[in-house]
């Protein structure tokens, strides 16, 4: 065999390799898999859980064994994946894994995904025999952070949510304390989440692959609230569910299913189904105005997109000297909940701001925190009463006996069901930005884009984090930069502050890939093409589904203009549908329970 032929052996099977970072992706790109705990396509390798060894034979003979995630292919080596040496190294790290561990499976938020208990139950470990933690050994679970819930007693040492942090924020809010048997991931010097500076993303989460670190459970409150005869609960969806939640009923990555999630809904019991697409499109019609005016009296530039409330939340601690960059708007779930609770009351009989319970169904933990916020309440009583993430609705779809793959589509009540493409690729990192060129293009001239789509805007891969594009009004140039993960925002700020930022509106979006990534996704969100896939539903959606793909064409939204709030960025339309920011720098959220 030639030595620039780049083949090796995958247990005899001869497999071409090209620019694999390393052994795994090669055995993965081959159709063939070994288990992992602590490898991650976007993180850094790093080796900790060795469950991926492979036996590695190589040409003069010689034999080894080693971690297929830090091993780069080399060619006309022999791999073999499941050799009796390997599989006792792999049941060996098991047991001595299950035997630090808290092992009330029945009881834990990850079980049924929990990928030590798949691969305990693949190798068919049964006994352990080493010493097992004891009851006095347990240490204190750690809920004080608004969304996520840390459970020291379910971590395996792994350091993917170390990484996750770090290398998508860098951020250090998790990270290894004490040496040997006492080693630990916690925060900085084992202070509470809620005492750190967590942006709420549930990256870290998204990474785990056991129960350590899941997102607080608000199913049963909901389900109070529904089966409470005195409650009127209305609820709504937001983009990135439609094209991710199929992912848990064993639909295809990226398939939409909104009328069938709509019908689910009412199937629950919601007196009222609403789609937070509606209000993405409100969204764009007051921020493309903020946008525009500021552009005209040169003030508060570069606008910050403030739809992701972790990057608002990072806005807020890291940089506050920046707020009055922040665009005013509420979020899309934000204006669409202080809508329902005050005008629903003046269209829908029966339902009043004292009886109606608002919850909304969203792919991101950091909303769970949002809806805290105290600027998001009128006379101390929230817009939002509850928020599920995508994984947690789709328990609640199971355990009222519904197959999602059954269900006839429905539509979404009225008058905020009605929503446009603008709308839908919202969920994909570049979405905002691009659907606010559409409309900010069309106030300006009067006339729409030559094109609608805007492909320097779009991409939700590693390459595509972050993006520039100038867009050209008719003579005025805009420069537009698109960025996901926080290290990539972090770049665009020290590019404002040392003067050589050639943009005017940022959009930013804390997950990578924007919201079809999101921390309350199912956790297949860790793997590149499966997000991917995602957003291309979203777009499919907006270019194939729907009858308007601008927000200013959508009859439902000038209805509620002409009706309500007059124009965009109305003294009506400010009272309900803008918001304030805070200096964080110094505070915390530890009055977020």
């Amino acid at each position: 065999m030639s030595e620039d032929k780049k083949t090796l052996f995958i247990d005899g099977k001869e497999v071409a390799f090209t620019d694999e970072p390393n052994l795994l992706e090669v055995i993965r790109k081959a159709g063939m898999n070994v288990p992992t705990f602590c490898y991650r396509p976007d993180l850094t390798q790093f080796g900790a859980c060795r469950m991926c060894v492979v036996e590695v034979e190589y040409p003069n003979g010689r034999v080894i064994v080693n971690s297929s995630c830090t091993m780069p292919p080399e060619a006309g080596v022999n791999v073999k994946l499941n050799t009796e040496r390997v599989r006792r190294i792999r049941r060996t790290v098991l047991e001595l894994l299950l035997a630090n561990h808290d092992r009330e499976c029945t009881t834990c938020e990850k079980s049924g995904t929990c990928e030590l208990q798949k691969y305990s139950e693949e190798y068919g470990v049964r006994n352990i025999k080493y010493p097992t933690l004891q009851p006095e050994d347990l240490k204190e679970i750690d809920t004080s952070n608004p969304s996520i819930v840390r459970d020291a007693n379910k971590c395996i040492l792994c350091g993917a949510c170390v990484r996750a942090c770090k290398e998508y924020h860098g951020h250090a809010v998790l990270g290894f304390a004490n040496r040997g048997s006492k080693t630990l991931v916690q925060p900085m010097n084992g202070r509470k989440l809620a005492d750190v500076d967590c942006v709420f993303c549930g990256q870290c989460k998204a990474v785990c692959p056991t129960g350590a670190l899941t997102l607080k459970n608000d199913v049963n409150a909901v389900w109070e609230e529904i089966n409470n005869p005195n409650k009127k609960v209305v609820v709504q969806v937001a983009p990135s569910v439609r094209v991710a939640i199929g992912e848990m009923f064993n639909m295809p990555a990226g398939e939409n299913v909104i009328g069938r999630l709509y019908a689910a809904m009412r199937r629950i019991g919601f007196d009222l189904v609403f789609d937070t697409n509606f209000s993405a499109d409100l969204t764009i019609m007051e921020e493309a105005t903020e946008f525009l005016e500021r552009l005209k009296k040169g003030e508060n530039l570069p606008l910050f997109t403030s739809c992701c409330q972790a990057w608002v939340r990072y806005v807020e601690t890291q940089h506050p000297e920046m707020i009055n960059h922040l665009s005013t708007c509420k979020s899309p779930q934000g204006m669409l909940s202080s809508v329902i609770k005050h005008i629903v009351p003046k269209v829908r009989e029966g339902f009043t701001e004292e009886n109606m319970v608002v919850v909304s169904v969203m792919p991101c933990s950091a909303k769970k925190a949002e809806i805290k916020r105290p600027q998001l309440t009128v006379d101390g009583k929230y817009d939002t009463d509850y928020v599920l993430t995508t994984q947690e609705f789709a328990q609640m779809i199971k355990s009222a006996g519904l197959d999602l793959n059954k269900l006839e589509p429905e539509e979404a009540d009225s008058p905020f069901g009605q929503y446009t493409g603008a709308a839908t690729i919202f969920g994909a990192s570049g979405g905002v930005a691009e659907a606010a060129a559409r409309t900010a293009y069309y106030m300006v001239t009067g006339e729409n884009l030559p094109s609608d789509d805007i492909e320097g805007m779009r991409g939700v891969d590693k390459s595509a984090y972050s993006k520039h594009v100038e867009l050209d009004i008719k003579g005025t140039k805009v420069g537009v930069r698109v960025v996901s993960t926080l290290n990539e925002a972090e770049k665009a700020i020290q590019e404002i502050k040392n003067g050589t930022a050639n943009f005017q509106l940022l959009e930013v979006m804390a997950c990578p890939g924007g919201c079809v990534n999101g921390g309350g996704q199912p956790i297949s969100c860790n793997t590149p093409e499966l997000r991917k896939r995602r957003a291309e539903g979203l777009y499919a959606e907006d270019m194939r589904d729907l009858q308007f793909r601008r927000s200013h064409d959508n009859p439902d939204i000038k209805k509620l203009y002409d009706e309500y709030l007059e124009k965009p960025n109305s003294h009506i339309a400010h009272e309900l549908l803008h918001t304030t920011y805070s200096d964080l720098r110094k505070g915390s959220y530890k009055d977020l329970k």
